[in-house]
């Protein structure tokens, strides 16, 4: 096991099975592939990897709508956590939200997650007292989903 922090970079296809790897390890949802098709059409640049070698060890997804930014779906490979590599590629997507002149980023952390708050909060993110609301728009989406 590599120590410290790893090589940061965009998103490429052939990372598709990785991240989706390093996304089901952690615990994420995994997002599909056509959701991704349709996300990198707008900003491919903040969709980023951490690897170690041949290794995808870290995923992290930005947005960007022109007036906030916001930080989606960051896993690190379970066996490489406490290495910085969260961190690492936080920091790089702050880096590429400034290049864009965007003024506030956001996220969503679920609340019974103290470990995760605590990581945000380390990094300058505070909890709001905003309620999330979400509508699928496709019908297929809310059947799957279980929503009616």
């Amino acid at each position: 096991m590599t120590a410290g922090p790893a090589g940061i970079r965009q998103f490429r296809w052939a990372d598709y099975d990785a991240v989706v790897a390093v996304w089901a390890t952690a615990g994420r949802e995994v997002v599909p592939r056509s959701e991704l098709e349709a996300k990198l059409t707008r900003d491919p640049e903040l969709f980023l990897v951490a690897e170690d070698g041949a290794d995808v060890t870290g995923v992290v997804m930005g947005t960007y709508d022109g007036r906030r930014g916001w930080i989606l779906r960051l896993a690190v490979d379970p066996a490489r956590r406490r290495q910085g590599i969260g961190r690492t590629l936080v920091a790089e997507l702050e880096s590429r939200f400034r290049k864009l002149a965007c003024p506030r980023i956001n996220l969503l952390v679920l609340p019974d997650n103290e470990a995760a708050l605590r990581f945000w909060q380390e990094l300058g993110y505070l909890p709001m007292p905003d309620v999330l609301c979400t509508k699928p728009l496709d019908e297929g989406t809310r059947q799957a989903s279980g929503q009616s």
